[in-house]
Protein backbone atom coordinates (compact mmCIF):
# COMPACT_ATOMS: atom_id res chain seq x y z
CA UNK A 1 0.00 0.00 0.00
CA UNK A 2 2.92 2.34 0.59
CA UNK A 3 4.59 1.71 -2.81
CA UNK A 4 1.59 2.84 -4.86
CA UNK A 5 1.74 6.55 -3.88
CA UNK A 6 5.48 6.62 -4.62
CA UNK A 7 4.88 5.07 -8.01
CA UNK A 8 2.22 7.65 -8.74
CA UNK A 9 4.56 10.40 -7.54
CA UNK A 10 7.18 9.24 -10.04
CA UNK A 11 4.60 9.21 -12.80
CA UNK A 12 3.44 12.68 -11.82
CA UNK A 13 7.03 14.00 -11.90
CA UNK A 14 7.61 12.49 -15.35
CA UNK A 15 4.36 14.00 -16.61
CA UNK A 16 5.27 17.38 -15.14
CA UNK A 17 8.73 17.25 -16.75
CA UNK A 18 7.19 16.35 -20.11
CA UNK A 19 4.72 19.20 -19.77
CA UNK A 20 7.57 21.57 -18.92
CA UNK A 21 9.48 20.55 -22.05
CA UNK A 22 6.35 20.98 -24.18
CA UNK A 23 5.80 24.46 -22.74
CA UNK A 24 9.44 25.35 -23.38
CA UNK A 25 9.19 24.24 -27.00
CA UNK A 26 5.98 26.24 -27.35
CA UNK A 27 7.81 29.41 -26.30
CA UNK A 28 6.74 29.70 -22.68
CA UNK A 29 9.31 31.94 -20.97
CA UNK A 30 8.45 30.61 -17.51
CA UNK A 31 9.18 27.10 -18.76
CA UNK A 32 12.47 28.35 -20.23
CA UNK A 33 13.43 29.69 -16.80
CA UNK A 34 12.50 26.35 -15.24
CA UNK A 35 14.61 24.46 -17.79
CA UNK A 36 17.55 26.74 -16.98
CA UNK A 37 17.12 26.13 -13.24
CA UNK A 38 16.94 22.38 -13.78
CA UNK A 39 19.87 21.93 -16.20
CA UNK A 40 21.95 25.09 -15.73
CA UNK A 41 24.27 23.53 -13.15
CA UNK A 42 25.05 20.61 -15.47
CA UNK A 43 25.90 22.87 -18.41
CA UNK A 44 27.96 25.18 -16.19
CA UNK A 45 29.92 22.22 -14.81
CA UNK A 46 30.72 21.00 -18.33
CA UNK A 47 31.89 24.46 -19.39
CA UNK A 48 33.91 24.99 -16.21
CA UNK A 49 35.70 21.67 -16.63
CA UNK A 50 36.51 22.31 -20.30
CA UNK A 51 37.52 25.97 -20.01
CA UNK A 52 38.96 26.23 -16.51
CA UNK A 53 37.69 29.80 -16.21
CA UNK A 54 34.60 30.70 -14.19
CA UNK A 55 33.64 33.82 -16.14
CA UNK A 56 34.03 32.11 -19.51
CA UNK A 57 32.07 29.12 -18.23
CA UNK A 58 29.21 31.36 -17.13
CA UNK A 59 29.20 33.10 -20.52
CA UNK A 60 29.12 29.74 -22.28
CA UNK A 61 26.24 28.51 -20.09
CA UNK A 62 24.22 31.60 -20.98
CA UNK A 63 24.99 31.14 -24.68
CA UNK A 64 23.89 27.51 -24.51
CA UNK A 65 20.46 28.34 -23.12
CA UNK A 66 20.03 31.30 -25.46
CA UNK A 67 20.89 29.00 -28.38
CA UNK A 68 18.47 26.37 -27.06
CA UNK A 69 15.72 28.95 -26.71
CA UNK A 70 16.22 30.47 -30.16
CA UNK A 71 16.64 27.00 -31.76
CA UNK A 72 14.00 25.13 -29.78
CA UNK A 73 12.09 24.35 -33.00
CA UNK A 74 14.97 22.05 -33.97
CA UNK A 75 14.58 19.81 -30.91
CA UNK A 76 13.23 16.33 -31.63
CA UNK A 77 12.12 14.23 -28.67
CA UNK A 78 12.54 11.01 -30.63
CA UNK A 79 16.28 11.70 -30.93
CA UNK A 80 16.91 12.02 -27.20
CA UNK A 81 15.86 13.76 -24.02
CA UNK A 82 16.16 17.53 -23.59
CA UNK A 83 19.16 17.19 -21.29
CA UNK A 84 21.14 15.32 -23.96
CA UNK A 85 20.19 17.98 -26.52
CA UNK A 86 21.43 20.73 -24.19
CA UNK A 87 24.70 18.86 -23.63
CA UNK A 88 25.15 18.62 -27.40
CA UNK A 89 24.68 22.37 -27.75
CA UNK A 90 27.09 22.92 -24.86
CA UNK A 91 29.79 20.89 -26.60
CA UNK A 92 29.49 23.05 -29.72
CA UNK A 93 29.54 26.30 -27.76
CA UNK A 94 32.52 25.14 -25.68
CA UNK A 95 34.39 24.19 -28.86
CA UNK A 96 33.67 27.67 -30.25
CA UNK A 97 34.90 29.26 -27.01
CA UNK A 98 38.15 27.30 -27.15
CA UNK A 99 38.60 28.30 -30.80
CA UNK A 100 38.02 31.95 -29.88
CA UNK A 101 40.58 31.63 -27.10
CA UNK A 102 43.10 30.32 -29.63
CA UNK A 103 42.27 33.22 -31.98
CA UNK A 104 42.78 35.72 -29.17
CA UNK A 105 46.20 34.21 -28.44
CA UNK A 106 47.05 34.54 -32.13
CA UNK A 107 45.94 38.17 -32.13
CA UNK A 108 48.08 39.01 -29.11
CA UNK A 109 51.04 37.25 -30.70
CA UNK A 110 50.41 39.08 -33.97
CA UNK A 111 50.22 42.39 -32.13
CA UNK A 112 53.57 41.75 -30.53
CA UNK A 113 55.22 40.99 -33.86
CA UNK A 114 53.81 43.91 -35.85
CA UNK A 115 56.06 46.84 -36.76
CA UNK A 116 55.28 49.93 -34.72
CA UNK A 117 54.06 51.81 -37.79
CA UNK A 118 51.21 49.29 -38.23
CA UNK A 119 49.81 49.81 -34.76
CA UNK A 120 46.94 52.28 -34.21
CA UNK A 121 48.14 55.90 -33.80
CA UNK A 122 51.78 54.89 -34.25
CA UNK A 123 54.09 57.34 -36.01
CA UNK A 124 54.97 56.97 -39.67
CA UNK A 125 58.70 56.68 -38.98
CA UNK A 126 59.70 53.75 -36.76
CA UNK A 127 62.02 54.54 -33.92
CA UNK A 128 62.61 53.96 -30.20
CA UNK A 129 59.47 55.88 -29.19
CA UNK A 130 57.32 53.91 -31.64
CA UNK A 131 58.80 50.65 -30.38
CA UNK A 132 57.88 51.70 -26.84
CA UNK A 133 54.37 52.59 -28.03
CA UNK A 134 54.05 49.12 -29.53
CA UNK A 135 55.02 47.43 -26.28
CA UNK A 136 52.60 49.62 -24.30
CA UNK A 137 49.71 48.93 -26.69
CA UNK A 138 50.31 45.18 -26.65
CA UNK A 139 50.57 45.16 -22.86
CA UNK A 140 47.35 47.12 -22.39
CA UNK A 141 45.50 45.07 -25.01
CA UNK A 142 46.13 42.00 -22.86
CA UNK A 143 44.34 43.73 -19.97
CA UNK A 144 41.08 44.14 -21.91
CA UNK A 145 38.21 41.67 -21.42
CA UNK A 146 38.51 38.74 -23.88
CA UNK A 147 35.56 39.82 -26.04
CA UNK A 148 36.83 43.40 -26.38
CA UNK A 149 40.31 42.12 -27.21
CA UNK A 150 38.91 39.89 -29.93
CA UNK A 151 36.75 42.65 -31.45
CA UNK A 152 39.55 45.23 -31.48
CA UNK A 153 42.06 42.66 -32.71
CA UNK A 154 39.85 41.70 -35.64
CA UNK A 155 39.30 45.37 -36.45
CA UNK A 156 42.93 46.54 -36.21
CA UNK A 157 45.00 43.51 -37.13
CA UNK A 158 42.65 41.70 -39.53
CA UNK A 159 41.15 44.92 -40.96
CA UNK A 160 37.58 43.60 -40.64
CA UNK A 161 34.54 45.86 -40.63
CA UNK A 162 32.11 45.71 -37.72
CA UNK A 163 29.63 43.82 -39.92
CA UNK A 164 32.34 41.27 -40.79
CA UNK A 165 33.32 40.97 -37.11
CA UNK A 166 29.67 40.29 -36.20
CA UNK A 167 29.47 37.58 -38.87
CA UNK A 168 32.74 35.98 -37.80
CA UNK A 169 32.10 35.98 -34.04
CA UNK A 170 28.35 35.42 -34.11
CA UNK A 171 27.82 38.52 -31.96
CA UNK A 172 24.99 40.95 -32.78
CA UNK A 173 26.19 44.04 -34.66
CA UNK A 174 25.08 46.31 -31.81
CA UNK A 175 27.14 44.25 -29.37
CA UNK A 176 30.21 44.52 -31.63
CA UNK A 177 29.78 48.29 -31.77
CA UNK A 178 29.44 48.61 -27.99
CA UNK A 179 32.48 46.36 -27.36
CA UNK A 180 34.50 48.43 -29.85
CA UNK A 181 33.45 51.66 -28.18
CA UNK A 182 34.15 50.41 -24.65
CA UNK A 183 37.41 48.74 -25.66
CA UNK A 184 38.76 51.86 -27.34
CA UNK A 185 37.74 54.02 -24.41
CA UNK A 186 39.40 51.66 -21.93
CA UNK A 187 42.54 51.38 -24.07
CA UNK A 188 42.73 55.16 -24.40
CA UNK A 189 42.40 55.59 -20.63
CA UNK A 190 45.09 52.98 -20.00
CA UNK A 191 47.49 54.62 -22.45
CA UNK A 192 46.89 58.22 -21.46
CA UNK A 193 49.82 59.62 -19.43
CA UNK A 194 49.01 60.59 -15.88
CA UNK A 195 49.10 64.35 -15.46
CA UNK A 196 51.86 65.57 -13.08
CA UNK A 197 50.72 66.75 -9.67
CA UNK A 198 49.83 70.39 -9.73
CA UNK A 199 49.48 70.47 -13.52
CA UNK A 200 45.74 70.95 -13.32
CA UNK A 201 46.13 74.13 -11.35
CA UNK A 202 48.67 75.72 -13.69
Amino acid sequence: MVAAPREHEGEDEAAAAEEQVSAFLAGDEAAAAAVYRRWGALVLALARRALGDEREAEDVAQQVFLAAWSGRHRYRADRGVLAAWLVGIARHVIADALAERARRAELVAAAGSLPAAELPHAGAVPGPEQALDRMLVVRELRRLPPVQLEVLGLAFYRDLTQVEIAERTGLPLGTVKSHTRRGLRTLRELLEPTAPEGAAGE
